[in-house]
């Protein structure tokens, strides 16, 4: 059954909600999700690290009527952007054009509703991370240092990190490179690699002296210490916990925040000819100037949603992006007098029938192709979202199992409540909703007590339990149809007022169930709503 095709019916039904909010509530949210780089369209396996989870939170968060902003852009700094444009012979302010428009577009199809996707290529980015930098700069909180950096003697240029290549010194993969291996994870400075390569030239780089500003994280290791392993031990997951608290004990080491480099933000200071900010200085403070562009188009002050204790500020990063955000990034925050964040959760890589998703080795399942097969958005959402369990482990995407997946629970389960009951209320009935009797409030004052929980399910993350829940009161819901036979009431003459009553009992389960539902299948419900007409569904 296509809801689009069944006529709309009925007096609008009152909306009777199934959850409350929690008294302890912060004042305001700021959700992020990890800045895309602008170099290439994304396959689902990076929707679903970062950006599926944060959005169906940030859903749930505004159906409960909080003030809620969602913010993301393109990163479009960096030598993944020059590296980018090399291999399509363009210029790299044409290839951050190009993606930064097709990944906005590719969000949008998939139903990822940011209130602002940003780009760090705006002069208010520019002007934001410059002035981030000068701040930490004339507070002291930098430091500089004359190293020996790799120097390719064929390109001319020193190499950023990316433009090198080698071999990890920890796994010995040969998918390593300068800032961090691409099999183990872990993150590398170009000096640790293994016989290193110009990724420019192939030739082998020399050490040539330069001079770089540093944000010297074993001087805030107290603060990290304290902040991760203290503060956060029982709000984050315990696997990032372990992972920070290994990098502490390990020995935090200063971290450059400038580069040798033409493409990025320039160094506002005029001994820093031909630097430029470090990427992953620079794109974070994307999350700011996103904010900021925000809160100028909508005529709000940015500053408390960076500056309030009263603010929850939660990220939505991969995995492979840890270190940066609960290490590097709180500590340009705190010292720069900005709050940290309240929450960073990771999620894991999506596999494609257990492996990992590679474009360059052909398991991306690319969103474009997804969309032009003709598939409901919807139904990834959905799939991807039964998988996550609120910790940062891999899921795997096995296409035998999407199609069972989805036949089973949303066709057979979902809409088969309403393919079987609302027929009956537009022919026999005009589209009127009838008076239920006692049997029937029951079952709905029970299924509006099973569906409370699915609240904190939702504000922790838990999407695979949340789902299973939901499910679970589905098949409660087709029981009672399947109990009540409304297709045999039909051929009574003297059963029409049950007929109604049933039908009426399944269609406001039918509607208290979309309620559940609607973070995860934004596209599905609004057809419901309107199938229904009704409000917009909210938890409240």
């Amino acid at each position: 059954l296509k809801l689009s095709e069944i006529r709309e019916f009925g007096p609008r039904v009152p909306i009777r909600y199934f959850c409350t909010l929690t008294m302890n509530s912060p004042k305001r949210y700021l959700i992020t999700a990890a800045l895309p780089y602008a170099n290439g369209l994304k396959h689902v396996g990076h929707l679903a690290g970062a950006y599926i989870p944060s959005d169906i939170y940030a859903r749930y968060l505004r159906a409960q009527g909080r003030d809620v902003v969602f913010v993301c852009g393109s990163d479009e700094h960096g030598t993944a952007i020059p590296i980018q444009a090399r291999k399509e012979g363009t210029t790299a302010q044409a290839i951050i054009d190009k993606y930064h428009e097709a990944m906005r577009q590719d969000f949008a199809d998939l139903s990822i509703e940011f209130d602002i996707y940003h780009r760090t290529s705006d002069p208010l980015h520019h002007e934001t991370a410059s002035a981030f930098f000068s701040q930490l700069e004339k507070a002291g909180e930098l430091e500089t240092k004359e190293t020996e950096q790799y120097f390719d003697p064929e390109a001319n240029t020193f190499l950023a990190d990316r433009y090198i290549k080698g071999t990890c010194p920890t796994c010995q993969s040969n998918r390593a490179f300068g800032d961090q291996c691409e099999s183990c994870g872990r993150s590398l400075s170009p000096e640790e690699l293994i016989n290193p390569l110009s990724t420019l030239s192939g030739a082998t780089p020399i050490r040539k002296k330069t001079t770089h500003w540093y944000l010297p994280l074993g001087k805030h290791e107290a603060f990290l210490r304290e902040w991760i392993l203290e503060k956060h031990k029982q709000d984050w997951r315990p696997t990032v916990v372990g992972q920070c608290k290994g990098w502490i004990e390990g020995g935090l080491q200063s971290r450059a925040v400038t580069r040798d480099l033409d493409w990025g933000v320039k160094v506002p200071l005029p001994q820093a000819e031909g630097k430029v900010l470090y990427v992953w200085f620079d794109a974070p403070i994307g999350y700011i100037s996103a904010t900021k562009a925000w809160a100028i188009e909508n005529g709000k002050d940015w500053e408390p949603y960076w500056k309030d204790g009263e603010t929850k500020l939660v990220h939505f990063i991969g995995k492979d992006i840890t270190y940066f955000h609960t290490l590097f990034w709180p500590a340009m925050l705190h010292f720069s007098g900005r709050k940290t964040p309240n929450a960073v959760h990771v999620h894991g890589f999506l596999t494609v029938s257990g492996e990992k998703m590679s474009k360059s080795r052909g398991t991306g399942l690319d969103p474009l192709k997804y969309l032009k097969l003709g598939m409901n958005p919807d139904w990834l959402r959905y799939y991807i979202a039964a998988k996550l369990n609120g910790r940062n482990e891999d899921v795997d995407f096995n296409a035998e199992d999407f199609m069972a997946r989805v036949n089973s629970d949303l066709v057979g389960k979902f809409v088969n409540i309403a393919s079987r009951t609302a027929g009956f209320i537009n022919k026999r009935f005009a589209g009127e909703l009838g008076t239920v009797g006692a049997e029937d409030q029951a079952l709905l004052e029970q299924l509006k007590t099973a569906l409370t929980p699915v609240a904190a399910m939702y504000e922790s993350l838990d999407y695979a339990r949340a789902l299973r829940e939901i499910m679970t009161q589905t098949d409660r819901v087709n029981e009672y149809v399947a109990h009540h036979k409304p297709w045999e009431l039909a051929k009574q003459p003297d059963a029409n007022e049950r007929l109604q009553a049933v039908c009426t009992t399944s269609i406001e389960a039918f509607r208290l169930l979309s309620i559940a539902l609607k973070p995860v299948m934004p596209a599905l419900t609004a057809g419901i709503e309107a199938f229904l007409q009704v409000r917009p569904f909210v938890f409240s």
